[in-house]
């Protein structure tokens, strides 16, 4: 995990890079692609799930070794063709993941986080998944494990094959030609996102194409069929925490519900969208029927809280890239701590900006673990050894992170309610 920390630590910079490239890029065009606190949303989502997939915080029900161990008939070495090898074998898993992800309702909560943003660009490419809890996806590796691909080939292609998806989600790309025919492309990719019913569940491929268009998957897209994006059951918040565990509350709360141990059981493993019959007329849910008058969520966030919000991102992502930097110095027991305190201030400020009253009292309660791991430890992960009385500094952040939560919730929001009556 230390490697992968290690390669974070320089990916990140680059695709908050590329980001900003983009919004200045829409800028100029007078094409943006961007909405601020969407794409705050889609940054802070990003976090979340850099910090929990570099902490190996998942339960790996079968492992590549032990798939080949077992089943491996070849004893390959470490050249470049078994390299292509193994690139192959995880993009032919990868597809078949992301299929079973839009077609059974459990994996689907894995997966929701990243078609919900009603935006396409570069930075909801960065909305996944915290709540892949359990490890499956080396069962999807049986091909790679038969022929012996080793582990260290797997384990050094899987997060290059995971970058390399990053750059089709742009709408400022168009059709690339005889590229088309073999590589997912952004003009691909915009169909896969698209709620539309002509492009819905089409396009899973990652890297090559034709494992869609060899089973039937494969939707180009339509010059008078605009994609719109996000998700049929809109998700109705910023906060990317809520937003990977929504589908699953609906399901739980759908299996307690219904009266049928049958249903109780099976809606787990039934297709993405399916209900017991005597829950579906006792609780609706709102659905978009007509895609093209959807209306986006939005929540109107002043001024002064979209900066307050952007600023929040920055200090989060440096706090993780402090994180990373130090991944060695650092205890287990620190990363985890580190990584709470990150992710707790990702839900606070996301929850504000969805005007959640509960959210100056989620960044209070932060900002008073913290005093306490300052005031019993005199240090805040070490960072005083790279910053002159750095946990102190954190503290002032913090206390300011508090005072401006309580403002934004209570002061501004009473402000704008006395307008609106006016």
């Amino acid at each position: 995990m230390e490697a992968y920390a290690n390669a974070l630590l320089y990916a990140i910079p680059g695709f908050v890079i590329l980001v900003i490239i983009e919004i200045l890029y829409g800028a100029i065009k007078k094409n943006q692609t961007h909405r601020a606190i969407d794409t705050i949303s889609s940054l802070s989502s990003g976090i979340t799930n850099i910090i929990k997939d570099s902490l190996g915080l998942i339960i790996v029900l079968i492992s590549y070794p032990f798939l080949l161990k077992h089943l491996a008939l070849l004893q390959l070495e470490s050249t470049w063709q078994v390299y292509v090898i193994g690139f192959i074998a995880i993009d032919f898993a990868s597809y078949w993941n992301h299929r079973l992800c839009h077609k059974i309702n459990l994996f689907w909560n894995i997966h929701v986080i990243h078609h919900s943003s009603e935006e396409y660009n570069l930075a909801c490419a960065l909305r996944q998944t915290i709540s892949n809890i359990f490890g499956y996806t080396a069962i999807l590796l049986l091909p790679a494990a038969i022929i012996g691909v080793p582990p260290e080939i797997i384990n050094l292609i899987a997060p290059l094959h995971l970058f390399m998806q990053f750059w089709y989600h742009t709408k400022h790309i168009g059709k690339l030609g005889f590229l088309e025919w073999f590589l997912v492309t952004p003009s691909q990719h915009r169909v896969h996102h698209a709620i539309n019913a002509e492009y819905i569940d089409k396009n899973f491929a990652a890297i090559f194409c034709v494992w869609d268009r060899w089973f039937g998957t494969f939707q180009e897209e339509l010059d008078d069929v605009p994609p719109v994006y996000g998700v049929l059951k809109q998700p109705k918040t910023w906060n990317p925490l809520i937003i990977n565990f929504q589908h699953l509350w609906v399901l739980t709360k759908d299996a307690w519900r219904t009266k049928s141990y049958w249903d109780k059981l099976r809606i787990w493993f039934m297709p993405t969208g399916w209900r017991p019959a005597d829950v579906i007329d006792k609780y609706p849910i709102t659905i978009v029927e007509d895609v093209y008058a959807m209306k986006k969520y939005d929540t109107h966030a002043s001024t002064a809280l979209t900066w307050y919000t952007g600023i929040q991102l920055i200090i989060s992502t440096l706090l993780m890239l402090y994180m990373f930097a130090n991944w060695s110095n650092l205890t287990r027991t620190d990363l985890l701590l580190m990584a709470g305190i990150v992710a707790l201030g990702v839900f606070a400020y996301t929850s504000l900006v969805d005007r959640w009253k509960a959210a100056p009292y989620i960044e209070l309660t932060r900002g008073l673990g913290v005093l306490y791991l300052v005031f019993t430890t005199k240090s805040f992960f070490q960072l005083e050894n790279a910053l002159v009385y750095g946990q102190y500094w954190v503290l002032c952040y913090l206390c300011i992170s508090v005072i401006l939560s309580f403002y934004f919730t209570y002061i501004e929001k009473q402000h704008e309610l006395t307008l609106q009556t006016k």
